[in-house]
């Protein structure tokens, strides 16, 4: 990239300079691959290398269809949706269980969570990450998937919607069926507040 700041420039930007010389898609990698490497391993329980086989093939698929990129929408949602795809093929092929959050994850989602709810005496701040990992894997995949785009991820519901091919009404109706099933989990497993 000609003397030009990278940082300072938008995704869509470097999807244009990326199509213009190859070498610049770097610069979307490097942007990318931390976020999308936590995003993997929040998904499934993939073992380190192969959510990192995961993410070169993501972004060996999104170099290949940059042509494709539909500028009416964030690129950040658009890689989040390939990323998304792909690793729930990968869990499918391999049937990898879903993956168990870290303490700290695991105590920002309940912040994000409890923040977002009108429940908030409903759930207990200390509860053992692990056994908060368990009460996320006893939700079905789709509402499991759509609270860490919401509360790990940071994704507002017109993100989700672009990542999951969701309208925002299905976003909204899938968060907050996800949010109930959850309460009803804890509250199932001596969690009421």
């Amino acid at each position: 990239m000609k003397n030009t700041n990278s940082k300072a420039l938008k995704d869509e930007e470097l999807v244009r300079l990326s199509l213009e010389n190859s070498d610049n898609f770097l610069h979307l990698m490097q942007r990318y691959e931390t976020r999308l490497l936590a995003y993997i391993h929040r998904l499934i329980n993939a073992p380190t290398e192969d959510a990192e086989d995961i993410l070169q093939e993501v972004f060996i698929k999104t170099y290949e269809n940059l042509n494709d990129f539909d500028t009416s929408l964030r690129f950040s949602s658009w890689i989040y949706r390939i990323t998304h795809n792909h690793t729930i093929s990968f869990y499918r092929k391999f049937k990898n269980q879903p993956s168990t959050l870290s303490t700290g994850e695991s105590q920002t989602f309940f912040e994000n969570l409890r923040d977002d709810t009108d429940i908030p005496n409903q759930i207990n701040q200390k509860l053992n990450s692990k056994k908060i990992a368990t009460l996320l894997q006893k939700l079905d995949k789709k509402y499991h998937t759509v609270l860490i785009l919401r509360y790990l991820e940071g994704k507002d519901y017109s993100e989700i919607s672009d990542i999951l091919k969701k309208p925002m009404g299905t976003v909204a109706t899938l968060l907050n069926r996800a949010k109930s099933h959850f309460k009803k989990i804890l509250i199932t497993n001596g969690h009421d507040g």
